[in-house]
């Protein structure tokens, strides 16, 4: 059996190239479709099967055996996409490896466990407001200059954050050069005359997003501290965000900055990257209501994805109706 799972790696593998190169996922995406294969390997080996001998009631039982284990309706989801998807490769390209061809997907039918819809976690205006005002007395208060040029990338970043909704990975993608130009290899960069950002997001898409004009005050005071770090490098080019070495900030680091800064604003929640887009995108339909500019700018390819934001509006209404309504609390 040790060939034949070795037979099945190697199906994997060569799976995982096509997805690299044909359809040009993430490294995040390919990373997430290893590590669903890797699973369903460890259940070949277990039943000493090969790809070709699975069926639906293999696929089940294993299914299964997952929920039991703890994993949550969207990972299970997640993991029969990538079976699924794997299956599907399998029958169509006939990959030389194989001992037989696959003949029936035995994934096709198979659905996981709904999952309970949860809402998407937005700060109030005001403590987002609370929360760029922090960053911006920070940069005021320092008491170093050690300190002062963290401040003021920090500044920078959570009002990137909230003025264009962009996700972490399209923020650290983001690269910068001294003549305040960009490469045709950037992944994303500022276009400082016309106060936007370009970025290359989910599904290899680049898109263009303004950026508000507190953000760009930020950003500008970060550039000109940022020329000055660079220099010293002699660099003609490098990332936007970076750290004490001049290196690209890691998602990890800008997570415990925002964290801690939240913290010292005295806000009672979690505050994460993504909380900001959320907030971004709630408080812009909020105003706006207009939910296709609102999908745009967040790059969603399906407007499934923005309505969501409309429950949060309407639970920001109903909020605001039962505060100011005299009559909105009788026989409650």
């Amino acid at each position: 059996m040790e060939a034949t799972t070795s037979r099945e790696l190697l199906a994997v593998d060569q799976f995982i190239e096509e997805l690299r190169v044909v359809r040009q996922l993430s490294p995040h995406t390919l990373k997430a479709y290893r590590q669903d294969l890797k699973i369903l390997c460890a259940y070949l080996l277990e039943m000493q099967l090969s790809l070709h001998q699975v069926k639906v009631i293999h696929t089940r039982s294993w299914v299964s055996k997952q929920h039991a284990s703890g994993s949550s309706p969207k990972s299970l989801s997640r993991l029969l996409s990538a079976w699924r998807t794997f299956f599907d490769w399998l029958a169509t390209s006939k990959p030389a490896i194989l001992l037989e061809e696959i003949k029936v997907n035995p994934v096709q039918d198979l659905r996981a466990p709904r999952k309970a819809k949860s809402l998407p976690k937005a700060l109030t205006v005001e403590y987002a407001l609370v929360l760029m005002e922090k960053a911006q007395h920070e940069v005021l208060a320092h008491q170093s200059q050690d300190e002062e040029w963290a401040h003021i990338r920090d500044h920078a970043l959570v009002e990137l954050f909230y003025s264009s909704g962009l996700r972490l990975s399209e923020i650290l993608g983001i690269d910068c050069s001294i003549t305040r130009g960009h490469s045709k290899e950037a992944l994303g960069w500022v276009a400082w005359d016309s106060q936007e950002v370009h970025v290359f997001g989910k599904g290899g898409k680049r898109r263009i997003v303004p950026i508000g004009s507190a953000a760009c005050k930020a950003l500008q005071t970060w550039f000109d501290c940022w020329e000055q770090l660079v220099r010293k490098e002699d660099l003609l080019e490098a990332p936007l965000f970076i750290n004490r070495k001049v290196q690209r900030l890691s998602p990890r680091t800008v997570q415990d900055r925002i964290k801690n800064l939240a913290i010292r604003a005295g806000l009672p929640i979690h505050v994460h990257p993504h909380m900001l887009r959320h907030s971004f995108a709630s408080h812009v339909l909020q105003s706006s209501h207009d939910l296709r500019a609102v999908q745009e700018m967040l790059g969603h390819a399906s407007i499934g994805s923005t309505q969501i934001y409309t429950a949060l509006d309407f639970q920001h209404l109903a909020q605001a109706y039962d505060l100011a309504h005299p009559r909105a609390k009788v026989n409650k």
